[in-house]
């Protein structure tokens, strides 16, 4: 028990501390957990033998996790997106699939073993690409919804490679201790195991369309939580069982099982009751898989493993590159699109495991493979590095050599920089009231795309002085600075502020460190882009919580009157150079004005009168917002 319970702690505790820094650094979950079993085994030496039995139970984690991205498939939307899916997805894994079975063959190995080698690189990291695409904001781009079409078909090809791996298994394969079968079918011929298994699926497919909502329902009556959990697990457990026994890979059945739901009323339930349980047995699994790492074989063959690694990711972004100019996406999203995909994924080692129990890799290759596939996830991150300081900024840079500012010759009072969503309802407002204004704004496709609909633009890097200088700031009445990029913002306003000073400057800011920042670069008027929208939806709940129309109303003036006087008071204390949370007097003034605000509101809460119209107006002649 003692020993159990030891282990138990020694694979918790580094899982916490490992994957929260590497969470922290940037480099996402799976990565974490890798580098936690490599701690605890090749490197530590914590555990022991242990970590192949912990495997078998963790690898039930897999089956999980296809059972839920059967979930997410819907029929119809699979459906709709069978052009980029089976384009750019297809071609991806059959191109990557081919090549490295060809290059495997032709150094020495068995077709069988090219196939599988073949499966097991052709997959990429769902989980490192789609987090780092949703962090860098990337997945609305042409390169990340190409990243996406693929990741979601390589989920998809994953299902029918584990049902071929086991059948590349040589002959005199024996089950490895662990693995004994327990296929029911074993001996009969094959047209029984072909029928019985049709027949298996179709039982899947047709019991959980009806079985499941109906037992839901019952379960809903009673009331019991923890009921919807039990008959969740007992589900999926089921689904394996079923397809074990007849010699069917589990993870197949669960990812029938899922697609058959995804119309479900009850499909967030069956996720949010499985998610917990999937990510811990995943994230042990990949723990088991970091612990088994041969770095005996990684220290004596560095240069070979790493050749492998380095050569696997080169033909994959290869492949990917011509994929996306076969597909004609624009220059900087296709190089996004070949980078990111380029490494072998976490799905891999399962691929690598079912090869390992059916004998279909040797030992020795098994472990370069897998030495293989996480060497290119733990360079993946770098990758992305590459992208954002090199591909990304040398894109830009081509665009903007190819198309150079905009010469201005109209002098309007009113100068607008930026005509996203923020700048472009402030130009459609004014130049509604009848006002004349000068836009700019730094994306080519916005500026022509406002041209053609009428709207007068230009296309100019509002962060260059030589424009600023030319787009007539000395004679304008009103400088608007909508610019998306904070650092860029306030460069700006600090520009303008010194060589133009008597020019009225109002600025967006992000949040409230931005808008500090701003008033310290000298902006007259600062607008927070979610403030009012915040105010108004504050005044709604107050309603809705009972208080009348008028009196929220009169609230909310206040509040947003006060806020605007905090940020303004604040803003003297605040220095660019200490965090917010370590300015002790910034702290100890932020918090006397929240108090006196409450003890305000609570008075006109009450029924009470607060004079906050005088008080704003004393301040107001500041001309801060």
């Amino acid at each position: 028990m003692t020993e159990i319970l030891l282990y138990t702690f020694i694979y918790m505790a580094f899982a916490v501390a490992v994957v929260l820094a590497s969470q922290k650094l940037g480099l996402g979950s799976v990565l974490g957990y890798l580098m936690a079993g490599i701690m605890i085994g090749p490197v530590l030496g914590l555990v022991g033998k242990e970590a192949e039995s912990i495997q078998h139970v963790a690898e039930f984690g897999v089956v999980m996790m296809l059972f839920l991205v059967g979930l997410e498939l819907a029929p119809q939307m699979l459906w709709r997106l069978r052009h980029k899916l089976l384009g750019l997805g297809g071609l991806q894994v059959v191109l990557t699939l081919a090549a490295i079975t060809g290059l495997a063959i032709a150094l020495g190995q068995t077709w069988q073993v090219g196939v599988a080698i073949g499966c097991i690189l052709a997959l990429s990291s769902t989980a490192i690409v789609l987090q780092t695409f949703g962090e860098k904001n990337l997945l609305p781009t042409a390169g990340g919804q190409a990243g996406f079409a693929v990741l979601l078909f390589q989920d998809v090809a994953a299902i029918p490679m584990l049902a071929l791996l086991p059948l590349l298994g040589t002959a005199a394969a024996k089950p490895q201790h662990g693995h004994e079968s327990a296929n029911i079918l074993a001996g009969q011929p094959g047209w029984v195991t072909a029928l019985v298994s049709v027949a298996a699926i179709a039982i899947i497919v047709i019991g959980v369309r009806y079985l499941v909502p109906a037992t839901f329902r019952f379960i809903s009556k009673t009331r019991l939580r923890e009921m919807f959990t039990l008959f969740t697990l007992a589900l999926v457990v089921g689904i394996a069982t079923l397809m074990s026994l007849i010699g069917l890979s589990p993870a197949l059945g669960a990812f029938i099982a899922g697609v058959a739901l995804a119309n479900s009323s009850y499909r967030h339930e069956m996720e949010s009751h499985l998610e917990p349980f999937k990510g811990l047995l995943l994230g042990l699994f990949f723990i088991t898989v970091g612990a088994g790492m041969n770095f005996g074989l990684l220290g004596k063959e560095f240069p070979l493993v790493l050749g492998l690694t380095l050569g696997t990711m080169l033909l994959k972004a290869l492949i990917l590159f011509i994929l996306g100019k076969l597909f004609r996406l624009p220059a900087t999203a296709g190089k996004l699109f070949a980078l990111s995909l380029a490494q072998a994924g976490e799905f891999g080692f399962v691929l690598l495991s079912i090869s390992d129990q059916n004998r279909v890799l040797p030992h020795a290759l098994s472990d370069r493979i897998a030495l293989v596939v996480a060497l290119s996830m733990l360079l993946t991150p770098l990758l992305f590095i590459f992208y954002d300081k090199v591909v990304a900024p040398r894109g830009i840079a081509e665009e903007n050599q190819s198309r150079p500012n905009d010469e201005v010759h109209e002098e309007n009072p009113i100068i607008l920089l930026g005509h996203g969503r923020f700048g472009q309802q402030i130009n459609s407002m004014l130049t509604g009231c009848g006002f004349h204004t000068t836009v700019i704004d730094f994306h080519a496709e916005t500026v022509e795309g406002l041209t053609k609909y009428g709207s007068k633009t230009y296309y100019g890097d509002a962060t260059s002085p030589e424009l600023l200088n030319s787009i007539g700031l000395g004679k304008a009445k009103l400088l608007i600075v909508a610019i998306g990029d904070d650092k860029q913002s306030t460069e700006v306003v600090e520009f303008v502020r010194r060589h133009y000073p008597d020019l009225t400057i109002i600025a967006r800011a992000h949040g409230r460190q931005h808008a500090y920042n701003l008033h310290h670069a000298g902006a007259d008027f600062i607008v927070r882009e979610t403030f009012d929208a915040a105010i108004r939806s504050g005044r709604i709940a107050l309603e809705s919580l009972g208080v009348s129309q008028e009196r929220a109303k009169e609230l909310s003036d206040f509040y947003a009157a006060r806020d605007r006087y905090h940020l303004f008071t604040l803003s003297e204390l605040y220095d660019p150079e200490v965090p917010p949370f370590a300015n002790e007097a910034l702290m100890k003034k932020a918090r006397e004005l929240d108090k006196e605000t409450a003890n305000m509101m609570q008075t006109l809460l009450g029924g009470g009168e607060v004079d906050w119209q005088r008080e704003a107006a004393d301040w107001a002649h500041t001309k801060k917002n």
